[in-house]
Order: C-alpha cells, then structure tokens, then sequence
C-alpha cells in the first residue's frame, strides 16, 4: 500500500472515529435548543420550559426554549426539519401540530411521521366539558346529549379557534351522540371561557387548567372529564366514557418531544430514558399537576404508534364535519 493511500485511508479512519466520539459525548456540554412553535405562555410553552429544567439538570447541559411562532406552527417546525440531526435541536409539538393539522390540511410543510424522530408523550392534559348553569339546566352528560336532541342546533359551544383540539373534540362528541350544536370560534380560551361564563356562549370543551379557577365561583359547571379514569382531584365528577357508555372514550390534548429525522439511535435512547426519569420525578409530577396536566410516557415506539392513530381518530372527524383549515 503506497503512503499516499494509507495516509487517506487512516484519515478517513479518523474522520469516522470522531464522529462517533462525538456522538458518544452527546450533548458534550453544549446548549440543546428546543423549539417551541408557539407564543410563550401557552401550554406547549410551558411543558417545554418545565421539561427543559429538568433535562438541564440530568443532563448536565443547557437546555434552551425557544419560541417560533407563526403558521399554524409551521414557522417553528421547518426550523427543526432543516436542523442537523445531531440531538442539539429538539422540537415539542402538540396534538394540533401533529396529531391534526395533517388531516386538517391539503398541503403541509413537514411530514409529522418522517420528518421527526419520536422521543416520547411529555404532558397529557385533561379536558373537561363544562356548561353555563343558567343557559343549561343539565348535570350530566345524559341530561345535557338529551337536552341537545331537543333543541338542535339551538345549544352553541365555544372554541380556542376554528380548526383546533377545542373545536375537534365537540364536533367528535357531535358525531358520537347524534347532536346538534353550533360553533363560536374565539382567539384563545380565555376569552372562549369568559364568554361562557357571561352567558353569550352555553358551553365549552375546555382544558382542566383554565377552567378549575371558575368552578368553584358557580358560573361554570363541570360535566366530565375526557380521561379514561376519573381525577384525583375531582373523585365524584364522571369521565365521558361514563356519560356516553363508551369504555374506550378518551381524548387528551397533548404535548411530545421529537428530534429531526436521521438523529443517531444513540441520542434518542439517552434523550428518551432523561425524559422517562424527569417526568417519574416527584417534583416533575407535582409541577405537572399544578399545570392541570398529567404525565406523559417517554417512549419512542409508543409515540410513534400514538400519534398515528390519533391522525386518524381526527382526519375522521375533519372529514365528517368537513372542517376546513382557516
């Protein structure tokens, strides 16, 4: 062997080793920016900031949050699809990012299942359906799904915003009841809330955390829950599935974790078991639950699963609604 060629083939031997070195040391002490495709202060925003404390600390590495609003989300995500794939950029999406908007719309500028590598569910978020007492005089789900079929498309709901997980999941409840109701899409819901509570909307779809506070006032009443199990919190109030006589109803909004496509295996094992140990952590759990959430599972091949089958759960329900994307 000349030394022209093993002078090439020992610097190619060199190139491989410290790449997997490199890799080895992941995240070698340098910042990891997650990416957020939302305004600060949402949910995701928040799931993000509290996962990246603990990370931090596992880790020993910076985990940084930043937020990419615009597009539906598409802003924030794009970014992540065109990053190295190389665990120093993660993405956390949410259900409307991923688990609706590729049956909402036509045309996306990311494929939710080849463009990301699945890290695992960080956050489940209890939906709760609440009334206005003084518009419905229901206490149940029986009462309310007859009260409704008396009177259809007499009852109004509030939502977040046309095309999200608060207008899907009553169109779904629509659909599984034989009901009737019309939609008052808001920008957000806390004004969607505020409006039920004056009276001007009868009801609501609402996550566990923005409603909890106005329970206790009277102006609001709680029908269900949308988890599989009744809260610790709220031990007498029933789960939909309870209402509806559907064992296997249950819907969640939600939050995940994702690296882009290609992220060596190595990096999404290690992110995988630091996030299956923050989210077991006490504190992680207590600081889930005084954000209304529960917590997730930190398993690629369960996410992986997951999000495809709520893909279809509500491509369906778009397609049955004929939903169509602002």
């Amino acid at each position: 062997m000349n030394l022209t060629r093993r002078a090439a083939l020992l610097s190619g031997l060199c190139t491989m080793m410290g790449r997997a070195g490199a890799q080895g040391a992941w995240p070698a002490g340098k910042a990891v920016r997650m990416i957020v495709p939302f305004a600060a202060g949402g949910a995701t925003d928040v799931a993000a900031r509290v996962l990246a404390q603990a990370l931090a600390e596992s880790l020993k590495t910076s985990f940084v949050v930043e937020n990419r609003a615009g597009g539906h989300g598409f802003v924030g995500i794009t970014e992540v699809v065109k990053a190295q794939p190389d665990g120093y950029t993660l993405l956390m999406a949410s259900i409307g990012t991923i688990g609706i908007n590729p049956g909402l719309h036509a045309k996306l500028p990311y494929d939710a299942n080849a463009d990301f590598e699945p890290i695992g569910v960080i956050t489940r978020t209890p939906v709760v359906l609440v009334v206005n007492p003084k518009n419905l005089p229901v206490s149940s789900i029986p009462e309310l799904i007859t009260y409704l079929k008396s009177r259809p498309g007499k009852v109004n709901y509030a939502s977040a915003g046309a095309g999200g997980s608060s207008h899907l999941i009553p169109e779904y409840f629509k659909h599984l009841t034989g009901t009737s109701m019309m939609h008052v899409p808001y920008k957000g819901e806390s004004a969607a809330l505020a409006d039920v509570m004056g009276g001007q909307v009868d009801l609501m779809f609402s996550t566990l955390l923005n409603a909890v506070p106005h329970l206790k006032s009277g102006r609001l009443r709680l029908l269900a829950v949308s988890t599989g199990q009744r809260l610790q919190e709220f031990p007498d109030v029933p789960t939909m599935a309870e209402g509806l006589l559907q064992k296997d109803f249950e819907v969640v909004a939600w939050q995940a974790l994702y690296a882009p496509a290609n992220t060596p295996p190595e990096i999404v094992k290690r992110l995988a078991a630091a996030v299956e140990s923050a989210l077991k952590a006490p504190a992680m759990v207590k600081r889930m639950a005084e954000l209304g959430a529960l917590p997730g599972q930190a398993s690629p091949e369960h996410l992986a699963k997951f999000q495809r089958s709520e893909q279809e759960r509500w491509k369906s329900v778009i397609q049955v609604a004929n939903i169509k994307a602002d």
